[in-house]
């Protein structure tokens, strides 16, 4: 198998494991986080329904691509999603980070949420 076969499939383990661990879906919104080396992609998901809710990612038309970090970036696409979030009436939401560590992007985008007052 080669190296990157190997990083994709413990990539994948990751990601199961994390999704396990978060213990109440279905009670809650589940928010997933997507990365790529240029993009950041959030997702609300009903898991009672399997329907996606809400989205938003750098890649929308209405998002304003400046010469800003992608950390920035990811700031700003929390705060899309929340916006969009409190204009559904949702309170709370189960945080998915997919698989990756809780720091630099992924940290920036929940933070932002929480900073609109949304329970995670």
């Amino acid at each position: 198998m080669s190296r990157m076969n190997t990083r994709k499939l413990n990539w994948l383990k990751k990601r199961v494991r994390t999704k396990y661990g978060l213990g109440s879906l279905g009670k809650y919104p589940r928010l997933v986080v997507f990365k790529s080396n240029k993009h950041i992609y959030a997702q609300l998901v009903d898991d009672n329904n399997s329907k996606t809710l809400l989205s938003s990612s750098t890649k929308d038309k209405d998002f304003d691509k400046k010469t800003i970090s992608k950390t920035e970036q990811s700031k700003e696409v929390g705060n899309v999603i929340a916006d969009k979030i409190i204009k559904n009436k949702i309170k709370k939401i189960v945080f998915d980070r997919n698989g990756y560590r809780y720091h630099g992007r992924v940290k920036a985008l929940a933070d932002s949420i929480r900073e609109k007052g949304i329970e995670i």
